[in-house]
């Protein structure tokens, strides 16, 4: 497939890689053909050639060693930066990451998440307290929404996670949540500890990229997320 050019010059994939670029949120294929097509009536663009171009810009990116790329996620294509920056930009972000969601937001997200959809009362009763102020932060934050009444007296609502939620933490379905067992222990009894055991960690990671990785150390035994999802009684 040829990169179609316009009258002034500019290359089709060009002006796909500026739509991804200026948009706040992952933008579809579908979406990105019609913006395009409206500008140029002789252009026949369907959603499944984006993917070509977006093959293609991600080779130049690659090829030139830049920092970023073009991945699907959460429904459309947004720009990331590449998992090899990984240790250094997760120590940055860090802190500002334990800041917007509070060991009881992870945990609760981290119920939501895996047994959707889900009432109010069936959260407090696996975390064991009540559970109101923090799903409505977690809505508030857009990481969880409404999805419906459950069919029992009360009529309790229903939460589900949204496609921000996908985007916040990189995956395009609920289907690549790793399974419980798979999760390493991310809830801590200190948010500060945890803070300085990660950034420890990194540091080490960092230190050790260009030797022989050492093997991890053994489970510290505080809480897990797993543990937490497994605490709701259902067999994985």
């Amino acid at each position: 497939m040829n990169d179609y050019e316009f009258v002034d010059g500019t290359r089709l994939s060009s002006v796909i890689e500026s739509l991804i670029f200026t948009s706040p949120e992952p933008m579809p294929a579908g979406k990105i053909c019609d913006i395009i097509v409206q500008g140029e009536e002789n252009l026949e663009l369907e959603p499944e050639s984006i993917e070509f171009f977006v093959d293609k810009l991600n080779q130049r990116y690659e090829e030139n060693g830049l920092a970023f790329g073009i991945e699907f996620v959460a429904g459309g294509y947004a720009f990331v930066t590449r998992k090899r920056y990984e240790p250094w930009l997760s120590i940055f972000q860090h802190e500002d990451a334990y800041r917007k969601l509070s060991q009881s937001a992870i945990e609760s997200l981290a119920i939501v998440a895996y047994r959707q959809p889900i009432t109010k009362p069936e959260v407090d009763q696996i975390r064991g307290v009540d559970s109101g102020y923090i799903l409505r932060q977690l809505l508030e934050k857009v990481l969880i929404e409404v999805a419906g009444r459950l069919d029992a007296p009360g009529k309790p609502l229903l939460y589900r996670t949204t496609k921000h939620f996908l985007r916040h933490f990189g995956i395009s379905s609920i289907d690549e949540l790793p399974r419980p067992r798979e999760i390493e222990e991310i809830l801590k009894d200190d948010d500060m500890a945890a803070h300085r055991q990660f950034l420890m960690e990194r540091q080490l990671e960092l230190g050790n990229m260009f030797d022989q990785p050492e093997e991890n150390g053994s489970d510290n035994g505080k809480r897990s997320l797993t543990e937490t999802v497994k605490n709701s009684g259902e067999d994985d």
